[in-house]
C-alpha cells in the first residue's frame, strides 16, 4: 500500500480537529512552522496541507493573518430543469425558489440602454447599432453572496413594460416576456469552469484562487427567436448543479 504524501497526512488530521469541534468557525489554526515543528516537515510541506483545506473551502486564508476556519455552507442545490419550467416561474416564482428554501436577498440594479457585446448582440439578432437592455443582480444566502448575473434584452422590444422597472413582478422576466406574448418555450444554457476576474473576486467576496461558474443562458420563444441572455457568475464553493431528465 502506498504511503499517503506527509501533507495529507497533516491535513487529514486538521480536518478532523475541525469536525471534532477543536477548532470552530472564525477560530485560526496553527501556522505553517508550528505545524512544520509538529510534524517534523518543512514549511513548504505544512503550507501544502493548509492550502488542501482551503482548496476544500474548509478554511480561508487571511493576508498577514494565516488560515481561519470559515462559516459552514450548505451548498445550493441549483435544479437546471425544474427551475426554468413553464409550470414554476408561469405561476409567479422566482426561479431560486426551485433550488433552495433559504431566504435570498437579491441587489438589483437596472443599467437601462447599454452597448451589448458582439457575442450578445449576435444571439439576439440585434440589428448594428442597436441597443440591449440590461438589468443586474447579486445573490446572498446565509449572508454570503453566491451569484452575480446580468440580462441582456431588446431594448426596442421591452422599453416601457415592466421588465424594465426595478421589480419585474411575479415570475419575473419571464412571465413578463409571456404578457408581451414571448414567452420562452426553450432554454440553453452554457457551462464554464474558469478563476475569477478582480471584479467577480469583489462582488462575490472569494479568493483569487477560487474558481467560478460562469453559466450563459439564452431564452427562445416557441418559434426560435432569442429573447434574453443571461450571464451567470457563480461561487464554485457555493453551487451543486442538478440536470434532471428523462431518458
Amino acid at each position: 500500500m502506498t504511503e499517503q504524501p506527509k501533507y495529507r497526512e497533516i491535513a487529514d488530521a486538521l480536518r478532523e480537529a475541525i469536525d471534532n469541534g477543536e477548532y470552530g468557525p472564525g477560530d485560526r489554526l496553527p501556522g505553517e512552522n508550528p505545524l512544520a515543528a509538529q510534524y517534523g516537515v518543512a514549511a513548504m510541506t505544512a503550507r501544502q496541507a493548509l492550502r488542501e483545506l482551503k482548496a476544500e473551502g474548509i478554511v480561508e486564508a487571511r493576508k498577514g493573518a494565516g488560515f481561519f476556519v470559515v462559516e459552514p455552507f450548505t451548498p445550493i442545490r441549483r435544479r437546471g430543469a425544474a427551475r426554468l419550467s413553464r409550470q414554476h416561474w408561469g405561476a409567479g416564482k422566482s426561479l431560486f425558489a426551485a433550488d433552495d428554501s433559504r431566504a435570498l436577498t437579491t441587489d438589483s440594479q437596472v443599467l437601462g440602454a447599454v452597448t451589448p457585446s458582439a457575442e450578445v448582440a449576435e444571439v439576439l439578432a440585434l440589428p448594428e447599432g442597436e441597443q440591449a437592455f440590461a438589468r443586474s443582480r447579486r445573490h446572498i444566502v446565509d449572508g454570503r453572496p453566491v451569484l452575480m448575473s446580468t440580462s441582456y434584452l431588446s431594448n426596442a422590444f421591452v422599453a416601457g413594460t415592466p421588465i424594465t422597472q426595478t421589480d419585474t413582478g411575479p415570475g419575473g422576466i419571464y412571465a413578463r416576456l409571456a404578457d408581451l406574448g414571448a414567452g420562452p418555450s426553450r432554454f440553453r444554457e452554457e457551462v464554464v469552469i474558469r478563476m475569477p476576474s478582480a471584479d467577480e473576486r469583489a462582488c462575490l467576496g472569494i479568493a483569487a484562487d477560487t474558481p467560478v461558474i460562469k453559466i450563459s443562458r439564452t431564452a427562445f420563444t416557441e418559434d426560435g427567436r432569442a429573447v434574453e441572455v443571461n450571464e451567470m457568475t457563480l461561487d464554485s464553493r457555493a453551487y451543486v448543479l442538478e440536470y434532471d431528465f428523462e431518458a
